[in-house]
């Protein structure tokens, strides 16, 4: 007797410990009905105007030193990973000791209405392929 109340003690003991552990992980390999549900993702930051953007803040894209020239931009794109968004970004550029640079391209990340981040276009961007207007 002493044995099956010990028996049913450490089953319901077993059974408590697997309740409080809730659902399974989204990514779990478990059946769909178990898993939790999967966070919603946070909303889409409204289209920012990147022509007033770029007016304003130039140098936060180029160095005045540079001397930007023809500067053009692309329509914005909604960031592939994150609430913000992207743009490319083109100028005809000089170089420190005054020498002529080219048309330089960079893509731009702009996060909460301000210019977060640049960097220089690489051969697998999409900037090639944009189509742009001048500000």
């Amino acid at each position: 007797m002493g044995r099956v109340i010990v028996h049913i003690a450490l089953i319901a003991g077993v059974a408590l410990v697997l309740a409080g552990c809730g659902f399974a992980d989204v990514r779990s390999p478990v059946p769909e009905f178990m898993r939790a549900k999967a966070p919603e993702p946070p909303p889409l930051e409204a289209p920012p105007d990147v022509k007033r953007l770029l007016s304003e803040k130039l140098d936060s894209v180029f160095l005045a030193a540079s001397n930007p020239r023809g500067v053009q931009v692309s329509a914005p794109r909604p960031e592939l990973r994150g609430t913000g968004w992207t743009a490319c970004v083109k100028a005809d550029l000089t170089s420190v000791n005054g020498k002529p640079l080219g048309t330089q391209t960079y893509r731009i990340t702009i996060s909460n209405g301000a210019i977060f981040d640049r960097r220089h276009v690489e051969a697998e961007d999409t900037c090639a392929t944009e189509s742009y207007e001048p500000i």
